[in-house]
């Protein structure tokens, strides 16, 4: 298929499809069950996909009065929270007469398939995360008005940021395990290459490192259960002094963390203090209950949305960053006396 330099009309996609132009509206409009049988259906989009078709937007909302539509792409591995910014998300969106379409990067980090190749939708704008950010090109996302959550406002692809406190959450957590005398940390970080993760490595470094006589250690270890009781069951059994703090990226690395630590035999917060970063409900189903920094993701989804109304009408979005706040349980305490 020849492609030529202007954008690809409806004429081009009935053309490589062989079949009408009213065809190839009712497939795209979704309107061609028991019109046009499935596999001309089929072929309509995959001609469209191949094209690079997309429909006039403006001329298309205008006759079909259709609800506009955004794509909130997120990675798929902390759903929990992801799931709050969709609700954050959708509650302002529906008050704008806009729906959320939600999209899940498929291995949470990196490239996604185009989730428009099945059935066209008329996109307005993106929310996307950091950690889904390899998603964008893959569905031309970042040719569209766009906002970026938990990213870097300085290399942002978006129009526009919008952020947790997070550096702040991590000092909070430092500030309190500091507080309590503990001197060396084990900072047990999320594997995972986003903006978001490297903050709290260098925001915990930065503010512990300003008291004297303490020590920051850094174990790695993907977002799972698994790899966070092995990574510190690793960093537990290695030589030297041990640790009294142990400093989780997220919940989920903290409950992983919990294992290692039942099995060796060591109690929290007695031998060890532990934290987390999110609050997931996760938080308070492990015992003891842990104390992290709590993260609004619905405000977070509010937010985000509201961003992007500001980028579509040409305002300027809010760009103060979200309060987040230390919530302290059973699982810090001050260290044992040597």
């Amino acid at each position: 298929m020849a492609h030529s330099n202007t954008r690809p009309t409806s004429r081009d996609v009935a053309q490589a499809a062989g079949v009408s132009q009213a065809a190839v509206s009712l497939v795209l409009g979704d309107k061609w069950h028991g019109r046009v049988s499935a596999p001309t259906a089929q072929r309509v989009r995959d001609a469209a996909r191949d094209l690079g078709y997309r429909p006039n937007l403006a001329a298309r909302n205008l006759r079909l009065g259709h609800t506009r539509t955004v794509l909130l792409v997120v990675p798929a591995l902390t759903t929990e929270f992801f799931a709050g910014v969709y609700t954050g998300a959708a509650r302002i969106a529906a008050q704008h007469g806009f729906g959320v379409v939600l999209y899940p990067s498929p291995e949470g980090v990196g490239p996604a398939r185009d989730p428009f190749a099945s059935a066209q939708a008329a996109l307005d704008g993106v929310i996307a995360s950091s950690m889904a950010a390899d998603a964008l090109t893959t569905i031309r996302g970042d040719q569209l008005p766009l906002v970026m959550l938990d990213s870097d406002p300085q290399g942002s692809l978006g129009a526009a940021t919008v952020n947790l406190d997070i550096a702040d959450g991590v000092r909070q957590v430092a500030e309190h395990l500091l507080g309590l005398g503990h001197r060396r940390f084990l900072h047990l970080a999320a594997d995972v290459p986003s903006w978001t993760f490297e903050v709290r490595a260098h925001e915990l470094a930065t503010r512990v490192a300003t008291v004297p006589g303490t020590d920051v250690r850094t174990i790695r270890a993907p977002l799972t259960f698994e790899a966070a009781r092995a990574a510190t069951e690793a960093a537990l059994t290695a030589p030297g002094p041990h640790p009294t703090a142990l400093v989780c990226d997220d919940d989920k690395l903290a409950a992983g963390a919990y294992k290692a630590l039942r099995r060796r035999g060591l109690h929290v917060p007695t031998d060890i203090s532990v934290t987390g970063l999110d609050d997931l409900a996760l938080a308070t189903a492990i015992d003891p209950e842990l104390t992290t920094v709590r993260l609004d993701a619905e405000l977070f989804g509010e937010r985000g949305m509201q961003a992007l109304l500001a980028v579509l009408e040409g305002r300027q979005p809010d760009r103060s960053d979200i309060p987040v706040h230390l919530v302290v349980r059973g699982s810090t305490a001050p260290p044992r006396p040597h």
